[in-house]
């Protein structure tokens, strides 16, 4: 089954079906591993989605926390790298920093897949007290869902 999607990009004219979906930044663990969690939960057995980092890092409390909120366990998510993929059969490639951009590009060079670039924040260095960070954290969650569900045309991750 595809979902046919609307553009997330205002630049882009046209719709397109979507059967597969990887997601990807830099570690793996907070926006990749978000989005993916989101789609699975709102597009059971619709949609094949997965995620990857540039490299694979460590899961991260305060993603697995703000999920949560929203009623999503990312709990067992392991993070992966690009060379830990099981699949290369995706309809798009939706990037959330530059240098995973650059290595779904890298990626689709013989491949019949659209790449997207998403910017959104990068949590990496962020400091400060558990409550600024969880703030950020949900920013972060709620800039990805937000973007999905204009490029999905349906609610993406709503509490039931």
């Amino acid at each position: 089954m595809t979902i046919q999607t609307s553009d997330a990009d205002d630049s882009r004219s046209g719709k397109k079906n979507v059967g597969a979906i990887l997601f990807a930044c830099n570690i793996n663990a907070v926006r990749s591993a978000m989005a993916e969690a989101m789609v699975k939960v709102t597009f059971p057995k619709e949609i094949f989605v997965d995620s990857c980092g540039v490299a694979p890092g460590n899961p991260d409390g305060f993603a697995i926390a703000v999920m949560a909120e929203i009623g999503i366990d990312m709990g067992a998510h392991q993070p992966k790298s690009f060379d830990d993929l099981d699949s290369e059969f995706y309809d798009v490639i939706i990037s959330f920093s530059p240098e995973a951009h650059a290595a779904a590009v890298e990626l689709t060079q013989s491949m019949d897949c659209e790449t997207l670039y998403w910017p959104v924040d990068n949590l990496a260095e962020l400091t400060g007290s558990r409550d600024e960070r969880l703030r950020a954290y949900r920013h972060v969650r709620d800039d990805i869902q937000s973007k999905l569900e204009k490029y999905l045309n349906k609610p993406v991750a709503v509490k039931t």
